[in-house]
């Protein structure tokens, strides 16, 4: 019977309706007679003196059925319009039916005619709302129909269920969105339910299939929806903004995989990285930079770990706030305590308090400022933060006794060609040094590629650009860059940290690197977009390139030296790098004081030029820093002269 419904064409299914409303005539007047003749006798009398009526009353309602075009609507778009012309079509049958009385010289009361029209009017809905339900149940018992629901009731989503309403083989079931307000309303006839519930919504209607409608969304939000949902069995995808609508184009065409990965050129390896637990559970871990996309997703693999006490310590009031709350939630299931902490890694008195109250035995230090251009225009505010507070933090866990300490560090800190990348590399010679002189803390690093979705990589900035209707900015045609996904990065860290043995600099094995440009173009055709070129003048997005910005290096490294070992994990490589002695240490972290509380750039890049060796200068802007930077090397090489 299922086959058989599917395999009707429009034509078969307009001509059962337009039985269903001639068949509604005799049941309307029979409903009529019986509430005007409660006596039965009286009532099979009229019948019989009356039924001449009918055949005239079924030819009526036939053409005035065709005439409308109520066979023709939809059953899920049987509302509004519809129901009026059915109670004017009511109501001409209820003329007509007068109208025969009239000639005939009937004993019919007027009453009979508007209780006619109204019991027609009254079936033929209730007719088509059986219909409709019928319909839903065979729908939902075909594996050959998409079972949605749209999480995210804005206008993305409202443009959404919108369009489904004229899709054969994919049916919106409901809303889902995580504002307390809408719950419970219906939008676009389907009912809106806290994203809480989305397990109970998908059981309830079997939904198969979820789209994430919430183009304001992070990425990293978004990537955090995805896992929780597909852990419930059913598929997820994306789309783009509402912007996106504008010339016409179908936002069903926009749907694109919901996870960063999916645009990279290999298998994800997150799934791989997932056995580094054992070291955690039990543990009191603190990880700083907790509200960052890095640190929030390190929180999330952390609380799954079962740890016995979850300390998440950030700068930011608002993005402690929200990653506070949400590991609060995710706790309730683990009964890990969750303390937040606000308050920055360069504040020692704070950091060994911390550390000291909750009895900390591993610390994840991912908080950094990582934005290239804002580092090279703010060199000492970078610097006091990404080195001195990474001295403050780990010489603050070596007193304390921390077991382990895991440094996030990032692959610009290879022979940096930027501010950003010397701060990091500088942070590593501090991890380092105290490797070298930790009787009971372990000290270890782990480099990070690219990571797609994270604040400040190219994906936000692409889909945002995409949304807009381009064009896409890229720096150079040539561009490579080692990515990795969130996921991937956060799993790296916890793993690489639980069989770190002390200052070894753990990367992971990401294959070839990619080239951006390349990236961008999967990105605007899995948006369902073409590329605008010489070779397709026609298309829908420009890709504009607009040069190397300062401090930025064509091609990226994870390692200086060769003669990278392997690990108890294929993909995950451990390198041993140079480092400072103990006294050259000392006077680059003195130096480095003195220049900062100094207030003065130039006197802390000369110690960065000193101290971080492999800092090589790219594409640097003529102006202020460029001649700072000059006069700082120009002192260094005067005085090893």
């Amino acid at each position: 019977m299922i086959k058989t419904f599917f395999t009707l064409t429009r034509l078969q299914k307009s001509r059962i309706l337009l039985g269903v409303d001639a068949t509604l005539v005799p049941l309307a007047f029979g409903a009529a007679l019986a509430l005007q003749h409660a006596d039965e006798h009286a009532f099979f009398t009229n019948l019989r003196d009356h039924w001449a009526y009918l055949p005239v009353l079924l030819m009526v309602a036939v053409l005035l059925s065709k005439q409308f075009g109520l066979s023709r609507v939809p059953l899920k778009d049987y509302q509004g319009d519809a129901i009026l012309q059915a109670a004017v079509m009511a109501c001409l049958l209820a003329g007509v039916s007068g109208a025969l009385a009239r000639l005939t010289r009937s004993d019919l009361s007027a009453s009979f005619h508007i209780v006619f029209a109204l019991s027609y009017l009254v079936l033929h809905f209730l007719s088509r709302q059986l219909l409709f339900k019928l319909v839903v149940a065979i729908y939902r018992r075909s594996p050959a129909i998409t079972r949605v629901a749209i999480y995210g009731a804005g206008r993305t989503g409202m443009a959404l269920a919108a369009e489904l309403h004229d899709s054969d083989n994919v049916v919106a079931y409901a809303f889902l969105d995580d504002n307390a307000t809408l719950t419970g309303m219906m939008l676009n006839g389907l009912p809106v339910q806290s994203g809480v519930r989305a397990a109970k919504v998908i059981a309830q209607y079997k939904i198969n299939r979820v789209i994430l409608a919430m183009p304001s969304v992070s990425v990293d939000k978004q990537s955090f929806l995805r896992k929780r949902l597909e852990a419930l069995g059913v598929e997820v995808q994306t789309l783009p903004s509402f912007a996106q609508l504008h010339g016409g184009n179908a936002l069903l065409s926009r749907l694109m995989p919901a996870t960063p990965e999916a645009l990279l050129a290999r298998d994800p390896l997150d799934a791989t990285l997932a056995n580094g637990c054992g070291a955690y559970r039990g543990a009191n871990v603190m990880i700083t930079g907790a509200g960052g996309s890095i640190g929030l997703e390190l929180c999330r693999q952390i609380i799954a770990c079962r740890p016995a006490r979850l300390v998440v310590f950030d700068v930011s009031e608002l993005a402690l706030y929200n990653a506070d709350a949400e590991m609060r939630l995710l706790a309730e299931a683990t009964g890990v305590e969750v303390v937040p902490v606000l308050g920055s890694v360069c504040d020692g008195t704070l950091v060994a308090q911390v550390l000291a109250q909750h009895q900390i035995d591993i610390v994840l230090h991912a908080a950094a400022y990582k934005h290239v251009p804002l580092v090279e225009q703010n060199p000492r505010v970078g610097f006091a933060n990404n080195a001195l507070g990474t001295a403050v933090l780990a010489r603050a866990a070596l007193d304390a006794g921390v077991a382990r300490f895991v440094l996030v560090s990032s692959d610009k800190a290879v022979r940096p060609g930027n501010l950003m990348g010397a701060s990091k590399r500088l942070a590593e010679l501090i991890i380092q040094d105290l490797a070298v002189r930790a009787p009971r803390t372990i000290f270890s690093i782990v480099r990070f590629g690219n990571v797609l979705g994270s604040s400040g990589s190219v994906i936000p900035l692409f889909q945002e650009q995409i949304a807009r209707g381009g064009p896409v900015t890229l720096t150079d045609e040539h561009v490579t860059r080692y990515f990795m996904t969130i996921q991937e990065a956060s799993g790296l860290v916890l793993l690489a940290g639980s069989f770190a043995e002390g200052g070894e600099v753990f990367v992971l094995d990401m294959g070839r690197p990619v080239r951006v440009g390349a990236l961008a173009r999967r990105m605007i055709s899995a948006a369902g977009y073409t590329v605008r070129d010489a070779d397709n003048p026609a298309g829908d997005i420009e890709i504009v390139v607009t040069g190397l910005r300062p401090g930025e290096k064509l091609h990226e490294e994870l390692m200086v030296r060769r003669g990278a070992q392997t690990t108890a994990h294929p993909k995950i490589i451990r390198v041993r790098e140079d480092h400072l002695s103990e006294m050259e240490m000392a006077a680059a972290l003195r130096d480095l004081r003195v220049a900062v509380d100094g207030g003065h750039d130039a006197d802390v890049l000369e110690v960065v030029v000193r101290t971080v060796r492999e800092y090589a200068p790219q594409n640097l802007p003529d102006g202020a820093l460029q001649m700072q930077i000059s006069r700082a090397c120009n002192r260094v090489i005067h005085v090893a002269e």
